[in-house]
């Protein structure tokens, strides 16, 4: 799969079907857009790719305010990647590109940029300075300049319509089963292994630590995981709080694996949630601390013993 992050133009793309999104979490709505796209493509022998905006928008005209991104830019590759897509055209979102105008966007990028043959946007795809391009001007347009538009109605199951923000609220509720359901998947975060204060080595519960991204908005407590290391997955549990026993200091991702020994520091993990077991609570003393431990470990090998590892939805 090729990666375009600049103004590159490769002639092999020219003709292409896009599908045009920010795609945070590639939830199955999303996925139901690439997969026209990759339909229409094929069916007319030409490449199929994807626009995406990097950073994502909002954190462009509100910096201050953490946002919860489902799928960082490297995440996004990779299940773009694996959809089957050809390409995918990288925007950075910045001052230059807030203030081009809806018609700009598809001549510059769409038109002169790629020569599309098609285009694939959600029912509500809005695009150009002050959002004033619509999925209806996208048509219009196309029609005009002799590309394809497509525009997707709402993906839903049991009456529920797959969106970013649902999926974020669920993560939130610690209601992963329900995350994984809109996403097709178990959703992940990826780091690399960073020091501790090696107080769960002590504990006779090592675990690997890696920070989480900013403005990751996740129930605090103890969670069943599984974990990818070297292309070989590991079942664990995860704690992710403030250590209310210890400091209170900033919540980190604390990573015990089940049955395995080895140095972690430095690797990149990618830690898959599963099911939220408790909430986070202050232990009056360590031995109280360990004795839930013992409790939360067992828990989570019957849960992960209970959910066969291909199905994350």
């Amino acid at each position: 799969m090729i990666v375009l992050t600049g103004d590159e133009r490769t002639a092999a793309l020219r003709g292409a079907v896009v599908a045009i999104g920010n795609f945070d979490g590639v939830h199955r709505g999303h996925q139901a857009l690439i997969e026209r796209a990759l339909a229409m493509a094929r069916s007319a022998s030409k490449p199929a790719g994807v626009i995406v905006f990097d950073p994502h928008p909002r954190e462009f005209f509100v910096p201050g305010e953490p946002h919860f991104r489902l799928t960082p830019l490297p995440e996004k590759l990779r299940l773009f990647a694996e959809l089957g897509l050809d390409f995918v055209r990288v925007l950075t979102f910045d001052a230059g590109l807030s203030q081009m105008s809806a018609e700009a966007f598809i001549e510059v990028v769409l038109v002169q940029g790629l020569g599309i043959s098609g285009a694939v946007v959600g029912y509500d795809f809005f695009f150009g300075h002050k959002r004033a391009g619509t999925p209806q001007m996208l048509a219009e347009a196309g029609a005009r300049r002799g590309f394809a538009v497509e525009i997707v109605p709402p993906v839903a199951e049991l009456g529920e319509v797959f969106s970013s923000t649902a999926v974020r609220l669920k993560l939130a509720e610690g209601d992963f089963a329900g995350a994984a359901k809109s996403l097709g998947r178990w959703w992940r975060v990826t780091g690399s292994v960073v020091g501790g204060a090696h107080r769960g080595t002590g504990m006779g519960y090592p675990t690997a630590n890696i920070p989480m991204p900013k403005g990751t908005a996740l129930a605090h407590g103890i969670f069943a995981v599984r974990v990818l290391i070297d292309d070989c997955w590991h079942d664990g549990a995860a704690y992710l709080g403030t250590r209310p026993t210890f400091d209170d200091g900033m919540p980190v991702l604390e990573v015990f694996l089940f049955d395995f020994d080895g140095d972690l520091y430095g690797k990149t993990i990618a830690v898959e949630f599963i099911e939220f077991l408790r909430g986070d609570r202050k232990f009056d003393s360590m031995e109280a601390l360990v004795a839930q431990m013992d409790i939360d470990v067992a828990k989570a090998r019957l849960v992960l013993a209970n959910i066969p590892r291909d199905t994350g939805a």
